[in-house]
């Protein structure tokens, strides 16, 4: 027997927030959709868990993504103070003329 189609996260969202909303259980979802109500159940769990752990990390600080970025800004940085001779980069400042006089 092959593996089960694999179901769009648009879908699944759809399916946990009708759940959640109290349109309807997880077994009349299960039976609607044909899909299990284990799969439905899990979910729903993992849904709560991130949305959980999204409201904690705006509590405690940046991401880990925003952290990732903020490293990647300091390496970029430095290596361009390296190219720049270690002067201080600036700024870019909007020109108050037109350079090619348009």
């Amino acid at each position: 027997m092959g593996r089960p189609p694999v179901i769009p996260a648009d879908k699944k969202l759809r399916i946990v927030l009708s759940v959640l909303a109290g349109e309807m259980t997880i077994a009349e979802a299960a039976r609607r959709e044909k899909i299990s109500e284990q799969s439905i159940g899990r979910w729903k769990a993992e849904f709560l868990e991130a949305g959980k752990q999204g409201l904690l990390a705006g509590k405690s600080g940046p991401t880990t993504r925003e952290q990732q970025l903020e490293a990647e800004v300091a390496d970029l940085t430095q290596a361009l103070g390296d190219v720049n001779g270690g002067r201080k980069l600036t700024p870019f400042r909007r020109l108050k003329t037109d350079p090619l006089g348009l």
